[in-house]
């Protein structure tokens, strides 16, 4: 990297380093990535509670309008892996800009379709834009704080965006049920406005690297492969397992391509469109390897809590948001504590204690039954919130405070795409132990997870015991899952350094 490269990235805002607690203008910039990035989240969910209304509007199957999800999913990981070289390229506030700008193109387009098509269409465009959205917004938050407020600015993005997932059923329940379909993508628009004028004003201008070429072989390998592997995964867990050799072979095809680009990136090295050598340090790799089993095993468990209000409790999807509210509320509550935790005592007490709290409040969702008392899940879902909302995000400032400045965009690009592959992973591998379970008390239903929701009234009247019985099997599996993670949370380096390790100079 060029001289005045390295001192462009090196480049922080006024008052941005140091100790001291956030400063208005960090807090400023939280609030603006904050505005733009929750719409992202919420329509992963959002659009869930339509999904009937769809198929009923467009005469679609169920398996059709599950694209509607699907192709947002997909086209969200699929950029993922591009949005460290086109922060470096063309700096992160235009990326952020141009981002926000497709993804209200998308919702605006999505909100006319005139058919199915066109809506799985534009959903796809939605999905380009939303993907680059939070990892870039990461970025200038990362740049801006320093290592050692890394942990309180990262949980300033944490609260809204473990929240999304739960308010987005609510939300979209109230929509659809009060107003249309169509206003599930047009409220993106004055919030999109809102955040693109405040952003233009707030955000930190950063000089595009001209000299910056893109990984084109790279991309060509690591976005389909990523896509492909997520695909094939949501399949597997929508279908029971890996049994139709379309869904493994392209979950088998996106492993091959991700380790063709692993061959690859170590050939390129710095210049790669993911610089893996990042991961031969000790702290960056405990950080991503603590990353990678906490969202295997946490998205995992966040599947299983929503089916069993679905399957045993028989609750609506808008009943499922209300019911999930403890879990947002204890995410919230943890998340400031352990921001400031982290840049004070290092994650690894923070993350180990958050942990065990996860650990915990799993442990008593493996004694449910099908008549268990709301409050005592109320409570162990608050408890499991509060795990979580001391683990995710103190994992990645643990991850940000062992980089410099010029090395975050494409590191950010990292923990992102593990991100979205362990959590396709822990969502596949649980919906699938379900799936046995269920299959293990109740003879003659092997589908998958799309089947056991759809199950009659009466059907899962009758079977309501050995369905509960099956769901507290499968959480033992998930609390293994969590416990797993200890051992990569004990090598987390101890505190947060005083500075951010040295630049490397590299010609790029």
């Amino acid at each position: 990297m060029t001289a005045a490269a390295t001192k462009t990235h090196n480049t922080r805002s006024p008052g941005s380093t140091g100790a001291g607690a956030l400063g208005r203008e960090v807090l400023v910039l939280g609030a603006v990535v904050v505005l733009g990035t929750i719409m992202t989240v919420l329509d992963l969910t959002i659009v869930n509670v339509a999904i009937p209304t769809l198929g009923r509007d467009f005469n679609a199957s169920i398996s059709t309008i599950q694209w509607v999800m699907t192709g947002y999913m997909l086209a969200f990981a699929s950029v993922i892996p591009l949005t460290g070289w086109a922060s470096e390229r063309f700096g992160a506030k235009r990326v952020w800009l141009g981002s926000l700008l497709l993804f209200m193109l998308g919702s605006g387009l999505a909100a006319t379709a005139w058919s199915i098509g066109s809506l799985i269409g534009f959903r796809v465009l939605q999905g380009l834009g939303a993907g680059m959205i939070l990892p870039v917004g990461q970025t200038i938050l990362a740049q801006a704080a320093g290592p050692q407020r890394m942990g309180r600015v990262m949980s300033v993005i944490g609260v809204p965006m473990l929240l999304a997932p739960v308010l987005g059923p609510v939300i979209g329940g109230a929509i659809v049920d009060q107003v249309s379909w169509h206003w599930i993508f047009l409220i993106n628009l004055p919030i999109g406005i809102a955040a693109l004028l405040f952003a233009q004003r707030l955000l930190p201008e950063a000089k595009p690297q001209l000299g910056q070429r893109l990984d084109l072989r790279g991309l060509m390998l690591l976005s389909p492969g990523i896509a492909l592997f997520l695909y094939g995964m949501s399949q597997a867990a929508n279908q029971g397992g890996f049994g139709d050799m379309r869904t493994a072979g392209t979950a088998v095809t996106g492993v091959v391509l991700v380790a063709l680009f692993v061959r690859h990136a170590r050939r390129r090295g710095p210049m790669a469109l993911i610089d893996i050598s990042l991961f031969a340090r000790r702290g960056f790799a405990a950080a991503a390897a603590t990353n990678l089993l906490l969202c295997i095993a946490l998205f995992g468990l966040l599947i299983l809590l929503p089916l069993y209000y679905q399957v045993v409790r028989h609750a609506t999807a808008l009943q499922v948001g209300l019911l999930l509210i403890p879990q947002g509320a204890g995410a919230a509550m943890a998340m400031p504590l352990a921001g400031r935790l982290t840049d004070k005592i290092g994650a690894r007490v923070v993350v180990s204690a958050g942990t065990l709290a996860a650990m915990l409040g799993t442990l008593a969702y493996t004694q449910v039954r099908a008549d268990t008392p709301y409050l005592y899940l109320a409570a162990a879902l608050l408890v499991i919130g509060l795990g979580i909302g001391s683990t995710i995000m103190p994992v990645m400032a643990a991850a940000f405070q062992t980089l410099s400045p010029a090395e975050t965009p494409r590191a950010t690009s990292a923990l992102n795409a593990i991100q979205r592959i362990a959590g396709a992973v822990g969502t596949a591998m649980l919906a699938i132990i379900l799936q046995h379970a269920i299959a293990a008390n109740l003879a003659g239903l092997h589908a998958g997870t799309q089947a056991i929701t759809a199950l009659t009234p009466q059907q899962r009247t009758h079977a309501t015991p050995a369905l509960a019985e099956a769901f507290g099997a499968t959480f033992w599996v998930a609390l293994g899952l969590i416990a797993l993670t200890l051992i990569p949370v004990l090598l987390l380096p101890p505190r947060a350094e005083g500075a951010n390790p040295p630049q490397r100079e590299v010609q790029r």
